[in-house]
C-alpha cells in the first residue's frame, strides 16, 4: 500500500523513500514487532477467559507428562495475531503488484486456515483427537504445494531449473519433475517447523534466524548488480520478498516476548504451519531450494529424527530415540528445556553463517 505513495515522489520528493526495499522491509519488521506486543497480551486475555488452552497431558505420550505439567492451561493459538500481524504488515509495505508477493501471502493464509482448523479441532474435541486427520492434511499440504509448482511450470518467464549449493556452473532442470519437487519443499519445510514446535521459544527462535538470512538472499536475488557479482541467478522481484522476510523476522521477535521461557502463550498450529510453509515457499522463488537443507537445517534434524524413529519402530519394533522429534530425545536425556532451546539457535546461527559463505565459496 505505502509503496504506490512512491509514484507521488514527482510531488513531493519525500516520498521516493518508499521506492526503496530496505527503507520498507524495517518498517515491516518494526509494524509486525509492533502489532505482536499490542495484540499479545489482548489475545492472551481473550484466550484465558474463553479457556482456549494448551491440553498438554497426552494419551500417546505419557513419558512427557513430567515436563509438560507446568504447560497445562497455557493459552494456545497464538500464531493467530501473529500470523495476522505478518499480513498486515505486509499488505502495508510491499508491493502487491509482485506476484511473488501474492503467491506468497497466499500460502501463508491457506496454511494459517488449515492450521487453525487443526487446532480448533484439538481444542473442541475430546479424547485421542489430534487434530486433524493425518492424511487429511498431508494431502491438503500436497495439492496446495502441486498448486504452486504448476503455476511456476506454466510460466514461461520462470524456469524450472535448481541452483547447487558450492557449484557456480551446475543448475539442474527437472523439467515437469519440477512440480512434484516444488510439493516436497513446501510441505517438508511446513511439516518440520511444526515438529520443532514443541518447546519455549525453540521453533520461533529458529525461524527467526532463518527468516533473517533468507531476507539477504532474497534482496541478493533480485539486486542485478549484487546477483551478477556473487555468480548466481538474477531473478527479477524476488526482492520484494525482503519485504516479507523482514515481516517474519519482526514478528518472531514480538511473539517471543510472550514465548519465551516460561511461555504466556504457545503459536499452535496456526503459526507453525504457515512460518514453515511460507519460508517453503520463499526459497523456491529465489532457487535456493537445496540450500534450505543448510539453512534450516535443526528442522532438517527434527524431521529426520521423526521419520528414523517410525521407520525403525515399523520395521524393527525397536526405537532409536527415546522420543522424537529430537528435542524430546534431549528432554528425556536429563537436558533442561532452556538448555536445548538456547543450543538448537546456537546452532542454527552457525548454520546462517555458513549458508551466507555458500555465496562466496561457489
Amino acid at each position: 500500500m505505502f509503496y504506490w505513495l512512491s509514484d507521488l515522489r514527482s510531488v513531493f520528493f519525500e516520498f521516493n523513500i518508499f521506492k526503496y526495499i530496505t527503507f520498507r522491509a524495517a518498517m515491516a519488521a518494526i509494524t509486525t514487532f509492533v502489532l505482536c506486543l499490542v495484540l499479545g497480551p489482548i489475545f492472551i486475555k481473550y484466550s484465558k477467559e474463553r479457556a482456549i488452552r494448551e491440553r498438554a497431558k497426552r494419551d500417546d505420550c505419557p513419558a512427557l507428562d513430567q515436563f509438560q505439567v507446568a504447560k497445562e492451561g497455557v493459552p494456545t493459538m497464538g500464531g493467530i495475531f501473529m500470523i495476522g500481524s505478518i499480513l498486515v504488515s505486509v499488505l502495508l509495505w510491499a508491493d502487491l503488484s509482485n506476484r511473488y508477493i501474492i503467491l506468497t501471502l497466499l500460502t501463508c493464509l491457506f496454511f494459517a486456515i488449515l492450521g487453525g482448523v487443526d487446532d480448533y479441532i484439538k481444542l473442541t474435541k475430546k479424547g485421542k483427537h489430534r487434530g486433524l486427520r493425518a492424511r487429511t492434511k498431508f494431502l491438503l499440504e500436497v495439492l496446495w504445494g502441486c498448486s504452486v509448482g504448476a503455476y511456476l511450470y506454466l510460466d514461461p518467464g520462470i524456469n524450472t531449473q535448481i541452483d547447487v549449493p558450492f557449484l557456480k556452473t551446475l543448475l539442474l532442470d527437472l523439467g515437469i519433475l519440477y512440480v512434484p519437487f516444488v510439493a516436497l519443499v513446501i510441505v517438508g519445510a511446513t511439516n518440520a517447523v511444526n515438529l520443532t514446535d514443541g518447546m519455549d521459544g525453540l521453533a520461533i527462535g529458529c525461524v527467526m534466524i532463518v527468516s533473517a538470512t533468507l531476507s539477504v538472499l532474497c534482496y541478493i536475488s533480485g539486486h542485478l548488480k549484487f546477483s551478477e557479482y556473487l555468480l548466481i541467478p538474477y531473478l527479477a522481484g524476488t526482492g520484494e520478498l525482503t519485504i516479507f522476510c523482514f515481516a517474519i523476522l519482526g514478528a518472531s521477535l514480538g511473539f517471543l516476548w510472550f514465548n519465551c521461557h516460561p511461555a504466556s502463550v504457545f503459536m499452535g498450529d496456526v503459526g507453525s504451519l504457515p512460518l514453515g510453509g511460507t519460508l517453503g515457499v520463499m526459497v523456491i522463488f529465489i532457487k535456493k531450494e537445496l540450500l534450505l537443507v543448510i539453512l534450516g537445517g535443526v528442522f532438517v534434524v527434527e524431521a529426520l529424527s521423526v521419520i528414523l524413529q517410525v521407520a525403525s519402530f515399523k520395521t524393527r519394533r525397536k526405537r532409536i530415540f527415546k522420543m522424537s522429534p529430537f528435542h524430546h530425545h534431549l528432554q528425556l536425556s536429563g537436558w533442561p528445556e532452556s538448555k536445548i532451546t538456547i543450543r538448537f539457535w546456537i546452532i542454527a546461527i552457525i548454520l546462517a553463517l555458513l549458508t551466507l559463505t555458500t555465496l562466496k565459496i561457489r
